[in-house]
C-alpha cells in the first residue's frame, strides 16, 4: 500500500460513522448519524435501515471535506463484534467503495480499534485497557501477539446497564450521560452522604464483572421512595469502583503502569476520576482519549486499518463477512 489516506466505516450499533486518517496516521473528524429509537433499546433491524439510509449522505460528506478518491489508499471497516445487520451495512458500504476506488479491503475488530486509537490520543506503550462500552466491558492487556481478555461482563455491558436503569426511569437514550447528571448534581448537594444509605451488590467476580444485580438493586431502591439522583449516584460509585478493582489487580498482575480507557461509558467524568487517583496510589498514569474517540466513530476503524494495512495487508471480499461475536483476543497484533 502506497501512503494515502485511510478511511473508516464504523456501524456496530447505533452509530454509523466514517472517519479517516492521514497518511502519518493522524485522525481527522469523523462524519457520524445516530440511531437513536424512540422507545425501549436499540433494534437491530431498524438500526440498520437507519444506517442504510444515511451512509450515502456521510459518503458525501466525506467527499465534500477534500478527501476524494484518488488520495484513498485503503477502505477499513468494522468486522466485528456487534450486532449482525449493522455490521453488514458497514461491511456492505466498505466492499462497495473499495471496489470502484480500487483500494485494498480491510476488516478490523472493533474492540481493538479502540486500544489503537487510545494508544495514539494518549501516547501510551504497553497499556491495561479498561473498555467500558455499551455492549461490552473488558479488562485487556497485551501478551505476545494478541490482546488478552483478564476480565469481563458475565451479563451485559456497563453501558447496557446504565441504559436500562435509565430507561425503565423514563430518562431519553443514551442514559449514561443523563445518569451522570444527575448523579452529580444529587452529590453536590449531599455531599455528607454515604454509601452505606444506598448500598447495592458488590459486581466483582474474581477477574470478572457482573451488573445484571446493580441495575436490579438500583431499579427497586427507586420504587422503595429513594431519590432518583442519590441512586444514580450509587451506582455510578458501585458499578465504576468494580471496573476499576478488577483493572487495578490487572495492573498489578502484568506489572504495566499505564490504564487506557475506551468505549463510550469512558466519557464520563466520574469513572476517569477514579482511574486517576488508583494510578496515582501505584506511581502509574490513567488516561483517556477525548470523547470523540471514546465513542463509536470511523476514525478509530481507519487507525487500524492502516496499520492492518501497512502490517498484513488487506484482506479479499471471500474473507470480508462479519462477526458479530469476534472477541478480542481472535486478532493477531503484527505491529508494535
Amino acid at each position: 500500500m502506497d501512503g494515502g489516506v485511510v478511511v473508516g466505516i464504523e456501524s456496530t450499533a447505533h452509530t454509523l460513522s466514517i472517519g479517516s486518517v492521514d497518511d502519518k496516521g493522524s485522525p481527522a473528524a469523523s462524519f457520524s448519524a445516530f440511531y437513536r429509537p424512540d422507545e425501549g433499546g436499540i433494534h437491530p433491524r431498524e438500526a440498520a435501515d437507519h444506517h442504510a439510509e444515511q451512509a450515502s449522505s456521510l459518503v458525501k460528506q466525506l467527499l465534500q471535506s477534500g478527501i476524494t478518491p484518488d488520495l484513498v489508499s485503503a477502505i477499513a471497516f468494522s468486522q466485528g463484534p456487534g450486532l449482525g445487520p449493522c455490521l453488514r451495512v458497514g461491511a456492505s458500504v466498505a466492499r462497495a467503495l473499495a471496489s470502484k476506488w480500487g483500494v485494498p479491503l480491510v476488516g478490523v475488530n472493533h474492540c481493538v480499534a479502540h486500544i489503537e486509537i487510545g494508544r495514539q490520543q494518549c501516547q501510551m506503550d504497553d497499556p491495561v485497557l479498561l473498555y467500558v462500552s455499551g455492549g461490552n466491558t473488558q479488562v485487556i492487556a497485551r501478551m505476545g501477539d494478541r490482546y488478552r481478555v483478564l476480565g469481563e461482563t458475565l451479563d451485559i455491558g456497563i453501558g447496557n446497564m446504565l441504559d436500562k436503569f435509565a430507561r425503565g426511569q423514563d430518562l431519553p437514550f443514551p442514559g449514561g450521560p443523563k445518569i451522570e447528571k444527575l448523579a452529580t448534581s444529587w452529590r453536590e448537594e449531599n455531599m455528607d452522604a454515604s454509601l452505606d444509605d444506598y448500598s447495592l451488590p458488590y459486581a466483582v467476580h474474581g477477574m470478572d464483572l457482573a451488573f445484571s444485580g446493580l441495575l436490579t438493586a438500583a431499579s427497586r431502591l427507586v420504587k422503595r421512595g429513594a431519590q432518583l439522583g442519590a441512586v444514580c449516584w450509587s451506582l455510578q460509585e458501585h458499578a465504576f469502583a468494580a471496573c476499576i478493582e478488577v483493572a487495578e489487580r490487572a495492573m498489578a498482575h502484568t506489572g504495566k503502569t499505564e490504564l487506557l480507557f475506551g468505549g463510550g461509558v469512558a466519557c464520563n467524568q466520574r469513572i476517569k476520576q477514579m482511574g486517576e487517583i488508583m494510578a496515582i496510589e501505584r506511581g502509574a498514569k490513567s488516561n483517556a482519549p477525548a470523547p470523540q474517540f471514546c465513542v463509536d466513530n470511523g476514525s478509530m476503524i481507519a487507525t487500524l486499518g492502516r496499520l492492518q494495512v501497512l502490517n498484513d495487508g488487506g484482506i479479499s471480499y471471500e474473507s470480508s463477512a462479519v462477526n458479530q461475536a469476534l472477541r478480542t483476543d481472535e486478532t493477531p497484533i503484527s505491529w508494535s
